[in-house]
């Protein structure tokens, strides 16, 4: 499972070993709460094999910000460094292997790793990519129609569209589930148009 990190954050074995003796591994069916909104997140989680979505809940509506795969390292990042209460819900979609690790070893890695300039420009850049990737979807939303978010998520990740569920997408989109069948409806037809 962490054999993806040997090249991302080249530890000695001694180090590498301490590391990963600190995660823990746990299964949990689809639809599981790993974090409430208002909790303060005491764990990061590395995802095995699954998918996780973070969202929150706007006056009883669930907007998704981002969906986790395999591979993917996910917390409710403020709460987690600051101890803020979490603004987020962090919800298993699939059936997930999850390997977790608590704030405080978190924080004991970072530390031992900071007085390292590379393994700590790593880990910074880690960070960046994942807000990065908030930041792209937020400004989409800015300036781009409903529908060129969808067509921006059938270009970039197609998988995401077979695996997750439509309402799932939808709220991701910003729309309800009733909209992004009109979407894909008008994609279907146009596609019938230029085919004759």
């Amino acid at each position: 499972m962490f054999e993806q990190f040997r090249n991302k954050f080249p530890l000695d074995e001694e180090h590498r070993q301490a590391y990963t003796g600190l995660f823990k591994r746990i299964e949990v069916p689809a639809r599981t709460i790993l974090l409430k909104e208002g909790e303060i997140s005491k764990k990061m989680f590395l995802i095995e094999k699954g998918c996780i979505r973070v969202w929150f809940n706007n006056q009883g509506r669930e907007i998704t910000l981002q969906f986790f795969f395999e591979n993917d390292m996910v917390s409710s990042i403020e709460s987690f460094r600051k101890k803020f209460p979490s603004p987020l819900f962090i919800e298993t979609i699939e059936p997930a292997v999850l390997w977790w690790i608590h704030k405080k070893d978190f924080d004991r890695i970072v530390d031992e790793i900071s007085e390292e300039k590379v393994l700590r420009d790593q880990l910074i850049n880690a960070l960046f990519e994942r807000t990065f990737g908030h930041m792209q979807h937020f400004f989409s939303f800015m300036k781009d129609s409903p529908a060129q978010r969808y067509q921006h998520l059938m270009k970039e990740k197609p998988a995401m569209l077979q695996r997750i569920p439509q309402h799932y997408i939808a709220s991701y989109l910003g729309i309800r589930a009733v909209h992004l069948s009109r979407i894909k409806n008008s994609g279907t037809k146009k596609k019938k148009k230029t085919s004759i």
